[in-house]
């Protein structure tokens, strides 16, 4: 089942459920996966990859918006970003504890062979294709100039 059925078949759940709140969130990634299918020159269907940078892109949203409504004071509009986060969260891949990511980190460090904070470039090409979507970006990268600096 590709994200966009699995994605259907949960609007219907939430629907009978009359769950508004997941049902916003559905809605809003559905009409993402509808906009990049009908993008100029992309093809019919939305490739696994692009799939999970929508979901992530979106997570990332959610999450920036609410930790804005927070420091303004609007507990009620982060109470509600956060709610859809956890409803994106759910089609997104169980993301990597800090140790995880350190360990993974290490490998990519022996395998391209980077000696210091100038190699940092080579590390981070890596390290997005490997841990992509496993991992926040931020973390990672503050942990690479972290691991290179020692």
């Amino acid at each position: 089942m590709t994200l966009k059925q699995q994605i259907d078949s949960d609007i219907k759940k939430a629907m009978l459920a009359k769950k508004k709140e997941d049902l916003r969130a559905l809605r809003a990634i559905k009409a993402k996966i509808l906009l990049a299918q009908t993008e100029k020159g992309s093809g019919e269907e939305v490739s696994d990859e692009a799939e999970m940078k929508i979901l992530m892109k979106e997570a990332k949203q959610r999450k920036e918006s609410a930790d804005l409504f927070q420091q303004q004071g609007r507990e009620d509009l982060a109470a509600k970003e956060l709610t859809e986060l956890e409803v994106i969260s759910r089609y997104l891949p169980k993301q990597l504890s800090e140790e995880e990511v350190q360990i993974e980190l290490q490998k990519i460090i022996e395998s391209v062979g980077a000696n210091g904070p100038q190699d940092m470039g080579k590390v981070m090409g890596q390290a997005t294709k490997v841990l992509a979507g496993k991992a926040d970006g931020k973390l990672v990268a503050s942990k690479v100039k972290e691991l290179l600096t020692k």
